[in-house]
């Protein structure tokens, strides 16, 4: 299955697609996202949101619930069912094709390498994940669950894993491609 979402992902890569999500990603992460952590901290005396943790224990994850107040909580909820479901399908395409157009252009295409770029859709899974537990959490206060919470933390501390993994497969692509163009462009001049 995985061998086939990277082929599906190396057919469907392109360089107008790829700069086109990367706005698209920009915008989320330069204007709505902080938008929306504003209006949030606006109503709960600057208690910003758990997405942006990597660790939290359960009461650590209520105490941010009730610090935001009713209004808050009904705000991060509606926040998470909305605008954080859409953003994870955004950085998901935006860093799957853009490390393969990186990958496609650093390694051999037979190389295992290019099926790396399947990656960031485990950090989607386990942000839908998360989600799903923030928005339980949020929908079941004044209840206080502990296994619902720790669950939580291990779905937002699995999605930063696979973001960080993520992060330095770019990196890596980045460095490859940079190292296969001045191979060419270096061989180029000898001849």
């Amino acid at each position: 299955m995985l061998n086939r979402l990277s082929n599906i992902l190396h057919k469907a890569t392109r360089g107008w697609l790829v700069f086109t999500l990367f706005l698209l990603d920009g915008l989320f992460m330069g204007l709505i996202l902080p938008g929306g952590e504003a209006l949030l901290k606006g109503g709960s005396s600057s208690v910003g949101p758990l997405d942006l943790k990597f660790f939290y224990t359960p009461q650590e994850a209520y105490a941010v619930i009730a610090a935001h107040g009713e209004y808050g909580r009904a705000f991060y909820r509606n926040f998470e069912l909305t605008i954080d479901i859409l953003y994870p399908i955004v950085y998901t395409l935006f860093l799957s094709l853009f490390i393969s157009w990186l990958f496609q252009r650093g390694f051999e295409a037979g190389s295992n390498m290019q099926r790396f770029n399947a990656i960031p859709f485990g950090a989607w899974a386990f942000d839908l994940l998360e989600n799903l537990g923030i928005v339980t959490m949020l929908s079941v206060y004044p209840a206080t669950p502990a296994l619902l919470a720790w669950a939580t933390t291990v779905f937002t501390m699995v999605k930063w894993m696979f973001a960080g993994a993520s992060m330095i497969l770019v990196m890596v692509g980045i460095a490859a491609a940079l190292k296969k163009a001045v191979s060419s462009a270096h061989s180029a001049r000898r001849f």
